[in-house]
């Protein structure tokens, strides 16, 4: 080979071999992950790696976030944060919220104003990485800051189209306090934003300047990038949704937020993840934080490291696809069911319940003298403003009804309700004037002899609705002849009417004395409509439909379609509760009578927003804990199905958790009914099924709030009721869904105040085509299988008892049915002369003996009905 031939090939190797690393390289500046549903590409500018652009396929169409990042934060702080609330930093409103009577929230309102949540703790180091790789499907970049090292991979998840893994590892180089942030993906602007929610905390369409309506009270989007606690967030997943159809998430992985019962103490409180809808920057995007700045896990010494694992979702569907999403895919909620098991049956706890009401001593049931009427309710133990332990309440007025016409009860009869019924009329202000058909108060004070609202002298139109319009309505479906209650119940009315502005709303509440408006600042984005709705079914006046439709539509605009909610807790100052799915139930009672379907979708859209009122983390497990001097698994104690009174920065959650009372479960079951949404049968059951831990065996009163366990009713004893109440309509909502709407009992309306269980056993109901009434006396049915409910109903026209067999678990039971066939009739004997048993749908499967005592199987989530035949030696039952 000649020297001019060598040198020329030399040269070629040489360009080739620089043309390769400049390819190389130049490949290197431009990373790309990409899948069937999403593509997302880095590109290396002066600054570093920032995104260049996101986009999500759907249906052969390609959309893009408008304004991709990528830019990382990391929060630093060399000492503790400070711990003093940031009252100078904010408007006088928000400064002096809440007035000082409301002592329950006002160091939990302090405590959300401290430099830690108002995100303004430490220094931000943000920047753009300054290496990336791409190896295989994974990115890997690296940056490195004066304080700490941060490496960060990416990669796809095969299993879930459209979700990006994340996790950093970040090593510290000085030593001090450290905070992670997801870094931002991409920015969402104002103009293009249709929704965002932090499950549990806040929602919108908007963003909210009033820090107080969207901090305290959840209404809309704080316009500052605000960082939540973990321990009211009831699903791990703050999301944005645009307007062109894309929807963002962050969604941790399972094990980073706070266990609230850790090995044998009570961590509800631990803050362990900070979240919020906006980066530090204060740009739209969904941000999370692990750890948070100055707790557990965020100091760290140099070369120490802490990791923060989670996803992104990104889909081109509703919010709350991706919200179901997080709940069913990640944190594995249907999963939970399979672990429930129970020591006694919900019909069993009715069953201790109904003796505990009949006691004078376990249910604190007092009469007192009150305007020449003897009065009758429970002792309330609870606060209440001008209490002397003197305070006195009824609380489920249906289920009293109810309990007592189903069971043939004469001590609740003659000993309970007349005295409850007093208690009602003199708790309304029959004198004329501007309070005329208004309830006084939800308390008496027997020591003043007055009744008194729960915490201030004022008047709700919504506490009309409840304690006058609600309670006599109930009373009236099984007392329609009482013409008394019909005349207060149109007081009520009338008074509502008069209150009702123009365009439909009423005010929050109004002063006692000065008979004026009262927290203002609010809205009464509460289902108030609902007692016009109760008087139309009572008393046939159109006036009253037509009043509560235009309440309810203003309320459709105002609050669903916003997504600003209300509660009806007074100690609380009514941040949201249990009154948006009473609104759901009101909304979809007003469907079933006008047939708008207005107002059904309104209620489903209602009912998705209230689902985020329901804890699904973490991860309920079998690990064993020792509770209170008691070994219990994880799964037994789980917060994950129940729901909390209030939550969001300052309700009662943050205190206590969430509680055992599940007032929305009937309500879910009619919803899966009526769209097959997975999401409300399962919640319903969560919430239903294998709660033993927190119930009081004696009585079968479950504690009101998680942390109390065990403890019983406490100083709660009028719960009871709304216990009753609530099982009884989630147990015959459940036979209605098993039976595909064959067997059905008519409902009653929304009991005050807890939710939105309904009254049964006013009227008849059908069974495949048989006029049937509810009848379940004391002793009547036993089931030997906790896992198996029960309820039983008797034939109108024909000498025969069903026995509906409610299969709670995910595997076949047979179970033994025992009857005594000396209960079958109120008085008079009874002999059972054929047995037969039907299954779901009604068609007989078997033949049994006539013995009284029978092994019975019933299916895997099922129903099974014995069908009992007897003769009885009188002619009228």
């Amino acid at each position: 080979m000649n020297i001019t031939h060598y040198l020329r090939l030399s040269t070629i190797t040489i360009y080739l071999v620089v043309l390769s690393a400049q390819l190389q390289a130049a490949a290197q500046t431009s990373l790309t992950l990409s899948d069937a549903a999403i593509q997302i590409t880095w590109k290396k500018g002066n600054v570093g790696y920032q995104v260049n652009k996101v986009s999500v396929k759907k249906d052969g169409k390609s959309t893009s976030l408008n304004f991709p990042s990528g830019e990382y934060t990391i929060l630093y702080s060399p000492a503790k944060p400070d711990s003093l609330p940031l009252l100078d930093q904010v408007d006088a409103h928000t400064k002096n919220f809440p007035e000082p009577i409301y002592k329950y929230i006002i160091n939990t309102w302090h405590e959300n104003l401290k430099p830690v949540p108002m995100n303004t703790a430490g220094t931000a180091l943000h920047f753009f990485p300054e290496q990336g790789t791409k190896s295989g499907q994974e990115i890997v970049f690296i940056h490195q800051t004066k304080q700490a090292s941060l490496q960060a991979t990416w990669k796809l998840d095969a299993r879930y189209p459209g979700d990006l893994l994340v996790s950093m590892q970040l090593t510290a180089r000085q030593a001090g306090y450290f905070s992670l942030a997801t870094p931002t993906l991409a920015t969402i602007s104002e103009k293009d934003l249709s929704w965002g929610i932090i499950p549990g905390h806040l929602q919108g369409t908007t963003l909210q300047n009033d820090l107080v309506l969207a901090y305290a009270y959840g209404q809309g989007i704080p316009r500052r990038p605000i960082v939540v606690r973990d321990r009211t967030a009831t699903t791990l997943a703050p999301l944005l949704s645009q307007k062109n159809g894309l929807t963002l998430a962050v969604i941790p992985q399972p094990g980073t937020s706070r266990d609230p019962w850790q090995k044998d103490h009570n961590t509800h409180s631990d803050w362990q993840l900070g979240l919020s809808l906006m980066n530090r920057k204060g740009q739209l995007t969904p941000t999370t934080y692990h750890p948070v700045l100055g707790e557990k896990g965020s100091y760290l010494k140099a070369g120490e490291s802490q990791t923060f694992t989670f996803r992104y979702s990104l889909q081109a569907s509703d919010w709350y696809t991706v919200y179901k999403h997080a709940i069913y895919d990640i944190y594995h909620f249907r999963d939970f069911l399979s672990l429930k098991q129970t020591r006694q049956s919900l019909t069993s706890r009715i069953e201790s319940m109904h003796r505990y009401v009949n006691s004078d001593s376990t249910s604190l049931w007092r009469t007192e003298q009150f305007n020449g009427q003897t009065i009758g309710a429970q002792a309330y133990l609870g606060g209440v403003v001008g209490s002397d332990k003197d305070a006195m309440k009824n609380s489920d007025y249906g289920a009293m009804w109810m309990l007592t016409t189903i069971t043939g009860d004469s001590l609740l009869n003659k000993t309970r309700l007349p005295y409850a019924r007093n208690f009602k009329l003199m708790q309304q202000q029959s004198e004329p004037g501007f309070f005329q058909g208004a309830a006084v108060g939800q308390y008496y004070l027997s020591k003043s002899h007055r009744f008194t609202e729960e915490w201030g002298p004022y008047v709700e139109p919504i506490g009309l609705t409840y304690y006058t319009m609600l309670d006599m309505g109930n009373i009236l479906l099984f007392e329609p002849n009482d013409a008394e209650l019909k005349d207060r119940l149109r007081q009520g009315a009338e008074r509502l009417l008069s209150w009702q502005y123009p365009d439909g709303h009423w005010e929050v509440a109004y002063d006692r004395q000065s008979e004026k408006p009262r927290f203002t600042e609010l809205q009464d984005l509460r289902p108030t409509f609902y007692g016009l709705l109760v008087a139309y079914r009572i008393l046939g006046d159109e006036r009253y439909l037509f009043a509560a439709r235009k309440g309810a539509d203003w309320f459709i605009h105002n609050a669903t379609e916003r997504g600003n909610f209300l509660g009806v807790c007074g100690d609380l100052r009514f941040v949201p509760d249990f009154a948006t799915g009473q609104s759901v139930q009101a909304l979809l009672d007003l469907f079933d009578i006008t047939g708008d379907s207005r107002y059904k979708t309104a209620a489903l859209n209602t009912a998705r927003i209230y689902t985020a009122s329901i804890y699904t983390h973490p991860i309920p497990t079998k690990e064993i804990k020792n509770v209170n001097g008691t070994t219990r698994q994880d799964w037994e104690i789980s917060q994950v199905g129940l729901s909390f009174e209030h939550g969001g920065s300052i309700g009662s959650a943050n205190m206590h958790g969430p509680i055992p009372l599940a007032s929305h479960a009937g309500m879910f079951i009619r919803l899966f009914a009526i769209t097959q949404d997975s999401l409300f049968l399962d919640m319903a059951r969560a919430a239903a099924w294998g709660r033993d831990a927190f119930v009081h065996q004696p009585t079968g009163v479950a504690s009101y709030y998680w942390r109390t366990m065990n403890a019983g009713a406490g100083p709660y004893p009028h719960h009871a009721w709304w216990q009753i109440g609530w099982i009884t309509d989630y147990l015959l909502s459940e036979v209605s869904l098993r039976s595909e709407g064959k067997i059905t009992f008519p409902r009653g309306f929304i009991t005050p105040k807890v939710g939105p269980h309904q009254t049964y056993g006013f009227a008849n109901g059908k069974i495949f085509g048989q006029l049937t009434r509810l009848y379940m006396p004391d002793g009547l049915i036993q089931v030997d299988d906790p896992q198996v409910d029960y309820w039983t109903a008797t034939a109108v026209q024909t000498p025969r008892i069903f026995v509906l067999l409610l299969n709670n678990d995910d595997q076949a039971k047979t179970s033994t049915l025992k009857l005594n066939s000396q209960k079958i009739l109120r008085n008079g004997q009874a002999t059972i002369r054929s047995v037969a048993l039907w299954d779901a749908k009604g068609k007989q499967i078997k033949q049994l003996d006539t013995s009284g005592k029978w092994d019975v199987s019933v299916p895997a989530f099922g129903l099974t009905i014995a069908v009992i035949d007897y003769e009885s030696n009188r002619t009228n039952r």
